[in-house]
């Protein structure tokens, strides 16, 4: 690892007290930043500071490529073979053109020339091979991980010669293409994919493709990128190909979301990640851009256990449905920037469909099923059953600041119903490890969670093909496996529309999936003098493109 010191030393009172333009300045200066590059127009070259609230605990490729936090590095110093905007629009990006053969089994990728690794080496059919089975397979004796979404069909792959790769699954995989340009899809070096964990996990030591490289990092401090200039291979997309206009990016650890913020007011920092989102209009108000980029994947919602009780009974998950007043969370919480969830998926995935209905706030409809249900009321408005209260425990989700006061709201909610309601808020470690889809104290998982092709959806949601089974169902919904099987088995994107949408009624009316919001994960408060961001399918910002000016 490299160390180059950006030293800070920040007591919790300072912490506590610190809310003022003046106080953050002071906090970043002394990190050793300096303020903004002065110029009269937009220019080639400059630097910009990204304030983040935490930078992960391994930087494995395979491991951290998915992370909210590592992933914003990873998007600059790594490339992916396809593009997917905002819309989930799939485009050329490495891959210049692909075919697939009617059943979508067979996939021919062609590649661009002339791209290399940072490291030297050719990014070739035999690279793209190499990655392509450790996105698969990992190597988990050494702790690599697979990449979650990558497809569990897949077979094997082959070079047909330097830039062609012949790609085959065991089933139809009509989501192969567009899990290209997911998150997870990094390409590194084959050199750097034969190392070790241990040495992968020296940021500093891992090879892409991408248009910065690593110049320096510290564990939980910073990490400091910087402009390759012989990079000539972005994506069409985003309108510019050639080497990245500024020169450096640091990442920096700032916890505190108040400093972050007031560093960019003061002219600081360029970007603030993670606002609190009661900020944000005063804060457009001041000039700042504020973006709110949603991802592809599901909405903010909680994935229903269904194997204990009382969710393992169809009316109180319909209850639990009906209890939610969704606009009342984005009213108290958030802002108009959030939108209400019209499914379990967001309304920017190709083959969303809408179920507003479904989820149509109906404290009368939600009374009515849990008498229906045998749950009484008492005299302390808690419902009650063979001696047992109707409860739910709510695990804040520490990735999504604002988790915690939407469960404040929802328990208020619930409460009016009958409901007795715990919440439990853990740390990011303790939560990975208490807090699991079906877990046996967990009946409501809270989910955020990004994909790039809705395809993916009915083999997450299951246990096929060692899918995550979100609703602890097993092989027991036979309903919900057909259309899994159907989805998987669909040759074009016509075929499975209609069972995608018949998929998205069926999980919304059996209560599997109770949405909150659509949801908003990253926010970004930055600078008016930083133009040209774009944002992908997962919502990160991409400062390739961006330029900086001073007034």
């Amino acid at each position: 690892m490299t160390d180059y010191s950006f030293p800070l030393f920040i007591s919790r009172r300072r912490l506590l007290t610190a809310t003022s333009m003046l106080a953050a300045a002071s906090v970043v200066a002394s990190a050793g930043f300096s303020p903004a590059l002065s110029a009269d127009n937009p220019q080639e070259g400059g630097d910009i500071t990204f304030l983040i609230d935490s930078l992960g605990d391994t930087w494995v490729p395979n491991n951290s490529a998915i992370s909210s936090f590592q992933g914003h590095i990873w998007g600059h110093v790594t490339d992916k073979l396809l593009y997917v905007d905002a819309e989930g629009k799939v485009s050329p990006w490495l891959v210049e053109k692909w075919e697939q053969n009617d059943k979508a089994t067979e996939f021919t990728l062609h590649l661009k020339s002339g791209v290399t690794f940072s490291d030297g080496t050719p990014l070739d059919a035999a690279a793209v091979v190499a990655n392509l089975d450790i996105w698969y397979a990992g190597r988990k004796s050494e702790g690599i991980n697979p990449i979650g979404l990558f497809p569990k069909t897949y077979d094997h792959a082959e070079a047909i010669d330097a830039a062609t790769v012949k790609v085959v699954f065991k089933k139809p995989t009509l989501g192969f293409i567009p899990t290209l340009g997911y998150h997870g899809s990094i390409l590194i070096s084959p050199k750097s994919l034969a190392t070790p964990a241990t040495e992968q996990a020296d940021l500093s030591k891992t090879s892409g493709s991408g248009p910065y490289v690593v110049e320096s990092w510290k564990d939980g401090d910073f990490v400091k990128l910087v402009k390759r200039k012989d990079y000539n291979w972005g994506p069409e997309a985003v309108g510019h190909t050639g080497p990245a206009h500024l020169d450096t990016i640091t990442y920096k650890l700032v916890t505190e979301p108040s400093l972050r913020v007031a560093a960019v007011q003061s002219g600081q920092a360029d970007i603030a990640y993670n606002a609190s989102p009661q900020e944000l209009q005063s804060l457009k108000d001041e000039g700042f851009t504020v973006a709110t980029p949603r991802y592809l994947g599901f909405v903010n919602g909680w994935a229903i256990n269904t194997k204990l009780t009382p969710y393992n009974d169809l009316k109180v998950r319909q209850a639990l449905q009906a209890a939610v007043n969704r606009q009342e969370i984005i009213d108290t919480v958030y802002t108009p920037d959030w939108k209400l969830a019209k499914s379990f998926i967001q309304s920017n995935v190709p083959g969303a469909t809408d179920h507003s209905e479904l989820l149509a706030y109906s404290p009368e409809k939600a009374e009515k099923l849990l008498d229906e249900a045998g749950w009484v009321k008492g005299a302390d408005g808690v419902r009650t059953k063979d001696g047992k209260a109707l409860e739910i425990t709510l695990h804040s989700n520490p990735y999504l600041a604002t988790s915690k006061s939407v469960d404040e709201l929802i328990a208020q909610q619930l409460g009016k119903i009958g409901w007795k309601v715990r919440i439990q808020a853990y740390d990011v470690v303790t939560y990975g490890e208490k807090v699991k889809y079906g877990g046996p104290a967990v009946p409501a998982y809270e989910v955020t969670r990004s994909f790039i092709d809705a395809g993916t959806v009915a083999g997450i949601l299951t246990n096929a093909n060692n899918g995550e089974n979100w609703f602890a169902l097993d092989e027991s919904d036979k309903v919900l496996n057909d259309l899994r099987d159907k989805i998987a088995g669909a040759g074009s994107v016509e075929t499975r529309k209609p069972l995608l949408d018949e998929l998205q009624t069926y999980i919304l009316e059996q209560g599997y999936f109770i949405p909150r919001t659509q949801i908003v994960q990253r926010i970004y408060v930055q600078s008016p003098n930083l133009k040209g961001v774009t944002y992908n399918g997962v919502a990160y910002a991409s400062y390739y493109t961006a330029t900086k000016t001073s007034v």
